[in-house]
């Protein structure tokens, strides 16, 4: 998309951090570019929670951490705001008392954002979000590989008789057919379950399960490898439940479970995935209530600015190629 120099952050050797807006990442908004390769858009929404609300606010606590980002990644050898015009989108607001109708408007958000070109990286709000993002990236992609980093599966089939809520996104997803059920997988899953047909259910949709406890044991390297076997050459989708962390490094969350992994694992996973066609990504359920010194929040922008940069990354090459 971009035909011109991308307009970056704001230069933080000059003016403080915690001086100006709270934009991701201090970019630019989108409406002061116009167009964007990466639009950074907050969903604030948690109706669909089953335990503790608050994830509402997740998008925005997000964006002030992110204030400490640079634009120089290391780990990637990438500056992801030089390679692709990268800009905040603001947020999508959904009804906060209507699940249906919040579904829809983010699912005809993300259709327009989709429409200029943009790959979305999406701040939630809880993972309720994620069917109508699946739904809007594969109207434009086709059925698209899945990597949900989370504590738990997502694929019940309803609490309290609702058949959106941020425990079904991806059971809908399969029943929809959004999903490529060849190339989908868990990872960090952990703690208890209502029963072994949560799992027997899981394997039917397609599912692989990477545990936090297979993580721990078999390194990240080696999880990489079979993420990027299982995944190969499809539009991928990345979705990331910030308690997929263990709550020493991600309290700020509405159901932290115990034995997760850490924020250098989720981290360094990310980056070994930098080579798969990644063509959106969510970063979800950040409860800024439950969080103490910033701790989840800062470990949600540095996931963001991640998969930013392996989408920058792509893009750029995408268009040196000419492709």
């Amino acid at each position: 998309m971009t035909t011109t120099e991308p307009r970056g952050p704001v230069d933080s050797s000059r003016i403080p951090r915690y001086a100006g807006p709270a934009t991701f990442a201090r970019l630019p908004r989108l409406d002061e570019v116009g167009t964007a390769d990466v639009a950074v858009v907050g969903v604030p929404f948690d109706t669909g929670v089953s335990y503790r609300p608050g994830a509402r606010f997740g998008g925005n606590a997000i964006r002030e951490a992110s204030r400490l980002l640079r634009p120089y990644n290391p780990a990637q050898d990438a500056s992801p705001f030089a390679l692709a015009q990268v800009a905040d989108a603001g947020d999508i607001a959904a009804n906060p008392f209507n699940i249906n109708e919040a579904v829809e408007t983010i699912e005809a958000a993300a259709d327009d954002l989709l429409g200029t070109g943009a790959r979305l990286m999406t701040l939630g709000g809880d993972h309720t979000i994620a069917l109508p993002l699946l739904r809007s990236v594969a109207r434009k992609h086709g059925p698209v590989a899945l990597l949900h980093f989370d504590a738990h599966l997502d694929t019940w089939d309803t609490y309290f008789g609702a058949e959106y809520t941020h425990g079904t996104p991806f059971r809908r997803a399969v029943e929809e057919g959004i999903l490529d059920t060849s190339a989908l997988s868990h990872v960090g899953t952990r703690g208890p379950l209502y029963g072994k047909k949560d799992l027997d259910d899981d394997e039917k949709m397609g599912f692989g399960i990477v545990t936090s406890a297979d993580v721990m044991r078999r390194g990240v390297d080696e999880v990489a490898q079979q993420l990027r076997e299982r995944i190969g050459d499809r539009p991928l989708y990345i979705s990331i439940d910030i308690d997929v962390l263990d709550p020493a490094h991600a309290p700020g969350t509405g159901t932290p479970e115990a034995g997760g992994l850490t924020s250098r694992e989720l981290l360094e996973i990310l980056r070994g995935l930098a080579d798969c066609h990644l063509v959106s990504a969510d970063v979800v359920e950040v409860a800024p209530a439950y969080d103490h010194a910033e701790i989840t929040c800062v470990a949600a922008s540095h996931t963001a600015y991640e998969l930013t940069t392996i989408m920058s990354r792509q893009i750029a090459a995408a268009r040196e190629s000419g492709k």
